[in-house]
């Protein structure tokens, strides 16, 4: 079961969000190295990088329309967002040291708006790769200016994100949502365990 997180600690079905204590160089020197470590594991030839601007715009397209058929709120909250963002294939590789990565798009409406990374870092035991998609689904107009105009979005800092698993998604309809923006994951292939985005961070690039 995939937790949910938010930016603020709620007594409800919600879980709240974790929060990590390092000092800012010591994360980004740890969130490099696990990265690498993603690197010579996977290879720049992985399908974590997209060949083109238009392989990403379809394999994009494709992903949400996987996850609009097989979830029906999924497919009621495509309707109500003000804008989607849509990872397609995150990779994820651990040794004790692991990291994840993957490009995605940002849709309003059927139109490709921009461009963003998902870059995450863990460390503990694990071993193993897998490969997930995930779609955030961002309901306010305020919570699409933050992740446009915000040098990064780390999952849990920001707008109040959901992660729907089984659980959340019994207690929601499409005329209870409440929070700034839901994700869901899916399409998970490999061996490790377990699948989070809690301090993901989402960035845009050029393409």
């Amino acid at each position: 079961m995939v937790p949910s997180y938010t930016a603020s600690a709620r007594q409800d079905w919600r879980t709240p969000v974790l929060q990590m204590k390092q000092p800012p160089r010591t994360k980004q020197v740890f969130m490099a190295l696990a990265c690498l470590f993603l690197l010579l594991t996977i290879g720049f030839t992985g399908r974590a990088f997209a060949a083109t601007a238009a392989d990403l715009d379809r394999d994009a397209i494709q992903a949400l329309e996987t996850l609009s058929k097989t979830h029906q709120l999924a497919s009621e909250m495509r309707q109500k967002a003000s804008a989607i963002l849509v990872f397609p294939n995150i990779v994820q590789a651990g040794l004790v040291f692991g990291g994840a990565y993957g490009e995605g798009v940002l849709l309003k409406g059927s139109a490709v708006d921009d461009y963003y990374n998902s870059v995450s870092a863990s460390w503990g035991f694990q071993i193993g790769a897998q490969s997930f998609s995930y779609v955030v689904f961002l309901m306010t107009p305020d919570a699409v200016d933050y992740v446009a105009n915000s040098n990064g979005w780390e999952i849990g800092v920001g707008p109040t994100i959901v992660v729907v698993d089984e659980g959340a998604a019994k207690n929601l309809t499409s005329s209870s949502l409440q929070d700034e923006a839901y994700a869901f994951i899916f399409s998970q292939q490999g061996l490790m365990a377990s699948v989070s985005i809690e301090g993901t961070k989402i960035t845009k690039i050029k393409r």
